[in-house]
């Protein structure tokens, strides 16, 4: 029997927006390139990927699994029978869909179908994010053909003959976002006269962020500010009252996420990979505030690399009190935002998604 001459191209990527955007930009420029191509995302049951796949039009599937919990817990236990149970079902995937390349951007559930892939001589690539591997990618580093990266230094994680520099894939309709001000003012229905703060938590929100801004939230609309403030499905229900307040929106989610950066003046962020990518990009002024509750606390370095150059402000947890202070001094020193906002443009990667695609394609012997 002949071999269709489809394209079948098998994505795994998920748990938080950092692992699912970069994935689906893959899967957008790679279907610009090969429009009759064929798409599966394999992702992890429960888990954020399984809604948001099928809203940017893909298939996808859900294996029955998680990570291993840092601390010990009866829920740890489970963790064999999920990966073996995890395997198997990929196995099966694999068998019916039958990939000519896969593509794995990191979560839990990439580690078992990138495995299996890789052990029938699928041509596999991987995609990190962050400075610091996340566990998955390490493990599946010495069975994959390639790794591409957004840092430097990335081979004391991986092996250095597979490492490609390329940054990290971003949404394509953030790299339009600049041209979008007018139009999301509409959105949002904003005040054209105030300057307007953009809160961001993370695709799951984020306590501490949420907190920060409701104790300060007086003090911030005495700028004359109007906010638009993302507080994350977990935390919705205990701040959506605050709507009430002129001058104040909140979202659970922001699924027009280019029309948030285009109304933002400034913007208050989290500091994951996939965030600091797309905030190089839209270059506004940027606070971070790295979350401390993450592996090696690499949310820090990621958003450190940033301030180094004169690109953004930080502000940690513990200093909560400043915020205003942060705040005010970006309202007020225009030729050190300006030239803040050039650094950041500088440090942006917007080719990423098309590096990494060709890099696909050189595995998958397409050119």
């Amino acid at each position: 029997m002949m071999k269709s001459n489809t394209k079948k191209i098998l994505i795994s990527g998920g748990g938080t927006g950092g692992h699912i955007y970069p994935a689906i930009a893959i899967a957008n420029e790679l279907k610009l390139r090969y429009s009759d191509a064929e798409f599966l995302f394999v992702g992890a049951l429960d888990k954020m990927e399984m809604e948001k796949v099928p809203q940017a039009g893909y298939s996808i599937k859900g294996l029955w699994i998680s990570g291993l919990h840092r601390s010990f817990t009866s829920r740890n236990l489970l963790f064999p029978v999920k990966l073996i149970n995890s395997i198997w079902k990929s196995r099966k995937i694999i068998r019916h869909f039958k990939p000519d390349v896969v593509v794995g951007t990191g979560g839990f559930a990439s580690g078992p179908i990138l495995y299996t892939a890789s052990r029938k001589g699928i041509p596999c690539l991987i995609q990190e994010q962050n400075s610091y591997a996340g566990i998955t990618n390490k493990i599946l580093s010495s069975k994959v053909d390639k790794i591409c990266v957004a840092y430097q230094g990335m081979q004391k994680y991986f092996p250095k003959d597979k490492i490609i520099q390329t940054g990290n894939p971003v949404r394509q309709d953030v790299l339009e976002a600049s041209s979008k001000r007018e139009e999301a003012q509409q959105f949002f229905k904003l005040n054209d006269r105030k300057k307007t703060l953009l809160v961001l938590g993370g695709s799951l929100g984020a306590r501490a962020i949420n907190k920060m801004i409701k104790n300060q939230l007086k003090n911030l609309l005495a700028m004359d500010m109007q906010i638009i403030w993302q507080t994350g499905k977990f935390y919705i229900d205990d701040y959506k009252n605050y709507d009430e307040q002129e001058g104040v929106q909140t979202h659970a989610y922001l699924s027009e996420m280019n029309l948030a950066y285009a109304a933002a003046d400034i913007i208050i962020s989290r500091a994951g990979a996939s965030s600091v990518s797309e905030l190089c990009i839209v270059a506004k002024p940027v606070i971070f505030i790295p979350s401390p509750n993450v592996a090696e606390d690499h949310q820090t370095k990621n958003a450190k690399a940033i301030v180094d150059v004169n690109a953004a402000i930080m502000l940690k947890e513990a200093e909560k009190e400043n915020l205003i202070s942060k705040v005010k001094y970006l309202l007020q020193n225009q030729d050190s935002v300006n030239k803040m906002c050039d650094n950041m443009k500088g440090l942006a990667k917007p080719e990423a998604t098309i590096n990494i695609v060709e890099e696909i394609e050189k595995i998958a012997k397409w050119n």
